[in-house]
């Protein structure tokens, strides 16, 4: 199959404002001694924009196709996920269902934003994440048995399907850096679910664009991380014909923390960025990863460009712990 012919055919719900723009960051390029640009996936428009737009597009599509009603997913009471998957959902006319872990919190950020779209939301009352798994299995269960037709993803959408939005998300990318003649080293992101960089290792792994994609692990060990992004990639790229990566992903665990919590590190690269590009990064996120490119530039470790992937999380700059 050819790759381009086998993305096309698959089921897509146009949600957000595509192509986002990609920009010279000047004087933060100065700040680090590293060219770097930033590709602006915090404007994809659906909410509050941001990374998971992309993977929405793919994951409602195929909802569609199989006749579902009800999207089922999940994460933290902070979740940008869950929030946009609500939002999504609604959107295209189906309910949402988020399960959160730990137990019923007050409704701000995120979760206060999901429940301003419609979704219902249950909490697991366990605060291991991966009771979030087995909560969205339940109440898929439950619906079924009341007669709906439930469509369950898992946390942050991390799937081959979901995938494919960074799928597309590279094709974008690609187009944009040969309007500039522009050849980039590293396109640098946040990984968390691990999906957004599984779309840039699998969309890499077919166009062959000349970069390395290099993720800033946010809370998960790198070696759970590399496993995860190996099989998604593969996943993905199996779903429109394309080579699977030969590659291990490349993931630094510089930046490892609590889940969903500020770090002293991002903090000052959230600020840094703020005030040379007067561009916000979300706390937990993006602000990480910043901080994770600007270790390895101050040990020469980073050849750029550099393309920053800007992956949105807008709520919470206001309500991370």
């Amino acid at each position: 199959m050819n790759p381009h012919v086998g993305l096309s055919a698959q089921p897509r719900t146009r949600l957000g404002t595509f192509p986002t723009p990609l920009h010279p960051a000047p004087r933060l390029s100065v700040e680090l001694g590293v060219e770097v640009w930033f590709k602006r996936d915090d404007l994809t428009g659906l909410g509050l924009g941001g990374n998971k737009v992309r993977a929405l597009e793919y994951v409602l599509g195929d909802a569609e196709r199989v006749g579902a009603d009800t999207l089922v997913t999940g994460g933290g009471p902070a979740s940008n996920w869950a929030m946009l998957a609500a939002l999504a959902a609604r959107t295209r006319g189906l309910d949402a269902v988020l399960v959160m872990y730990g137990d019923p919190v007050p409704a701000t950020g995120n979760l206060a934003l999901a429940e301003l779209a419609g979704a219902r939301v249950v909490f697991t009352g366990d605060t291991d994440r991966t009771s979030v798994d087995r909560g969205v299995a339940d109440e898929a269960a439950k619906l079924v048995v009341d007669g709906r037709r439930p469509y369950s993803l898992g946390r942050g959408g991390a799937t081959p399907v979901g995938a494919l939005g960074y799928v597309a998300g590279t094709l974008e990318l690609v187009g944009q850096l040969h309007e500039r003649a522009l050849e980039p080293a590293t396109v640098w992101t946040a990984t968390g679910s691990c999906g957004t960089q599984s779309g840039l290792v699998a969309g890499a792994s077919w166009l062959r664009p000349g970069y390395r994609v290099v993720g800033v692990s946010v809370s998960r060990p790198v070696e759970e991380c590399t496993a995860r992004i190996a099989d998604t990639a593969a996943g993905a790229c199996a779903l429109i014909g394309a080579p699977a990566p030969v590659e291990l992903p490349e993931v630094r665990g510089d930046q490892l923390g609590a889940y969903g919590r500020r770090s002293d590190s991002g903090a000052d690269a959230a600020r840094l960025v703020a005030r040379t590009e007067g561009v916000f990064l979300d706390p937990v996120f993006a602000a990480k990863a910043m901080a994770g490119l600007i270790s390895a530039a101050a040990d020469s470790r980073v050849e750029g460009p550099v393309i920053f992937l800007v992956t949105g999380g807008a709520p919470t700059l206001f309500f991370a712990k």
